[in-house]
């Protein structure tokens, strides 16, 4: 009897606790039980993942034209601390529940896509974005994404295994790209790699392992040009060519990204960073991926692609893509492409992070060329703050007297800015390396609106796609960081009950025989191309 008094006691004790924790919290228990009751979780979290009986509700999700309905208040007297930061976790779309695979019952991660014959220049920037980014035109974020999705390629695709005989080059052949990482969802045919090397001296201790023959050390898989299918041309209403760049990984990139002075490139006083107009430029007779440059490389396809596409009599375009220095890289080739090729029809680039690269006479001139471009930074990334990142700073309160000023870095284009307050999915943590994260901007992208409101409750793309190379997203989803590696780090357990390195297939090995650019597509390869269906 005395023992189950002294129980008593000790309950109440316990209750008592819990209740002052909660009064300096500033909610209540029993508020805390109905936010996190089953029945309120399924409540809010049914039109997302899951179909449950709303299936119809979401037929458009994809273009916002579902609201998302005002949260309900928690039945207070009067305003207390806790309740704001209640309230932000009840406005997570997504739990660590709805990344367990349910099969049939998920929802698709993109909505159905709409045709753009007719308003195709107005979305690619003909005049410049105006009224189309604040609000942003859910046909503008859709292409947005597109091509992200392909400057992302260039990282997933990348061999980064210091120990593998093909570091640095592409681990899948060209034909096989868009398969192996999903993105034959958007109509495209990879035509061509495209291989850079640099004419910066990097020191030995960086140099790669030398494991036996390595399949080049001069070069590294850099991007790749692709073309729109018949059926996706039909949809987008002309033939589009992409370039999609591949942003620093190597040591020699990131030594020539350091080298920050301007060096002219044209007449009037036109200037670019010479790092990245080396990595651009630099070729070797001795090599074997570069004897031609990259920007020959690309600028040989996209000749070979106009003058097939053009003698068919079509509409062509080309938009460039790239992060980080894959963006810088985008700009040299649109400044190419405009200079060199008149007969393309539009010529537009969608960076993603990307620093400057030129002076105000670059800026001036890309404006004359026509060339539309589309910057996505983000707020707290630094990278689109360099070169220059004080002295920039300081002349542009000075904006007319440094505009004759031929060593003063410019952006050129329309910037799009995103803020990683805005998502409820990311940790708050300052980290500058996921601030630069490519997901990260694709998944911001995927959910901005306008730069008014919240982050886009119905957004589509897959959040897990956030912690691919990062740890950026909150503890609360569960989601391993860098979850995005080759099984065994590249080992395979074989019939002799050993575990060792895999050689390549054939197909899949490197060779500058194979990738040489020829005068026309072999007749049995544009009959496969031409009916191309997505």
């Amino acid at each position: 009897m005395e023992l189950q008094e002294s129980k008593k006691v000790t309950m109440e004790k316990r209750k008592g606790k819990k209740a002052k924790r909660a009064r300096r919290s500033g909610f209540s228990w029993r508020a805390i039980k109905r936010v996190f009751s089953w029945r309120a979780i399924m409540k809010r979290h049914r039109l997302h993942m899951t179909c449950a009986s709303s299936f119809k509700q979401l037929s458009g999700i994809g273009d916002g034209r579902v609201v998302a309905s005002p949260l309900p208040e928690l039945p207070s007297e009067k305003p207390k601390r806790g309740l704001k930061k209640l309230k932000s976790l009840m406005r997570i779309t997504y739990t660590a529940s709805d990344f367990i695979d349910r099969g049939n019952h998920m929802t698709p991660t993109r909505s159905t896509r709409e045709n753009l014959s007719a308003t195709w220049r107005e979305i690619h920037g003909q005049d410049n974005w105006e009224n189309l980014l604040d609000p942003i035109h859910p046909c503008v974020r859709r292409e947005i994404v597109k091509y992200g999705e392909f400057a992302q390629a260039t990282y997933d695709a990348f061999d980064y295994d210091s120990f593998s005989d093909f570091c640095g080059s592409c681990r899948y052949n060209r034909h096989k790209l868009f398969d192996e990482l999903h993105l034959t969802k958007h109509g495209y045919k990879v035509t061509k790699y495209i291989y850079a090397m640099t004419n910066v001296d990097v020191p030995s201790w960086f140099d790669r392992p030398n494991t036996g023959e390595t399949w080049s050390k001069d070069s590294n898989w850099m991007g790749y040009v692709a073309v729109s299918g018949d059926s996706e041309s039909q949809r987008i209403g002309r033939r589009d060519i992409a370039v999609a760049w591949r942003g620093t990984v190597a040591p020699s990139e990131w030594f020539s990204d350091m080298k920050t002075s301007l060096e002219p490139i044209g007449d009037g006083g036109v200037k670019v960073e010479c790092g990245f107009h080396g990595l651009y430029t630099c070729k070797g007779e001795t090599t074997r991926y570069n004897k031609l440059s990259a920007a020959e490389q690309v600028m040989q396809e996209l000749k070979r692609l106009l003058e097939f596409f053009k003698g068919r009599g079509e509409e062509v375009s080309l938009t460039v893509t790239g992060h980080s220095l894959g963006g810088a890289l985008a700009l040299l080739t649109a400044y190419d492409a405009a200079s060199s090729l008149p007969h393309l029809d539009h010529i537009s680039v969608i960076s993603f992070g990307a620093p400057r690269v030129g002076n105000f006479a670059f800026r001036d001139k890309m404006n004359d060329l026509g060339v539309k471009i589309l910057r996505v930074v983000i707020r707290q990334d630094i990278v689109p703050k360099v070169p220059g990142i004080i002295v920039n700073k300081i002349l542009r309160q000075f904006h007319a007297l440094t505009r004759g000023l031929k060593w003063v870095y410019r952006h050129v284009g329309t910037e799009l800015k995103l803020d990683m307050s805005l998502s409820p999915y990311l940790k708050r943590d300052f980290d500058l390396v996921g601030f630069h994260n490519l997901e990260v901007y694709l998944h911001l992208t995927d959910g901005y609106q306008c730069s008014q409101s919240k982050f886009r409750w119905n957004a589509r793309r897959d959040v897990a796609l956030v912690n691919k190379f990062s740890d950026m997203l909150i503890e609360e989803l569960r989601i391993p960081e860098n979850w995005f590696q080759v099984p065994n780090k590249g080992l395979v357990f074989n019939q002799h009950g050993r575990w060792v390195k895999p050689c390549r297939d054939q197909e899949d090995i490197p060779s500058p025989f194979g990738e040489a650019p020829s005068l026309h597509f072999a007749p049995e390869n544009m009959h496969a191309h031409n009916k191309l269906q997505v």
